[in-house]
């Protein structure tokens, strides 16, 4: 499984429960188009971290490269409304987002 994690915050326009809504909106797109196996949204709790990052985690989980790479295809040719609905969150993103991407360790 490979898994693509974004560290975010929401910028002042919006509220932490709107963002989330949209967002969901989006990833529940994804899933629904079989383009991503599944994902998780959590919010820091109490503001409690080591280090400086954004306060929302967005795991997605995708079976391979293959299929992380079909999914942002997807958005980007704006199949079944992707875009849209990435477009709908995205503008509400802080300047301050981090992209990871992790895998299960060892591979099969």
């Amino acid at each position: 499984m490979d898994i693509y994690t974004i560290y975010a915050n929401h910028t002042e326009d919006v509220t932490a429960h709107e963002f989330v809504a949209l967002m969901r909106k989006f990833l529940d797109k994804l899933v629904e188009h079989d383009k991503m196996v599944s994902y998780r949204i959590t919010r820091c709790k109490l503001g409690f971290r080591s280090m400086e990052i954004p306060e929302f985690r967005i795991d997605m989980e995708f079976n391979d490269m293959a299929q992380l790479d079909a999914a942002m295809g997807s958005v980007i040719r704006n199949d079944n409304s992707i875009e849209t609905e990435h477009v709908g969150f995205n503008q509400y993103v802080a300047d301050d987002i981090q992209h990871f991407l992790y895998r299960d360790f060892p591979d099969e």
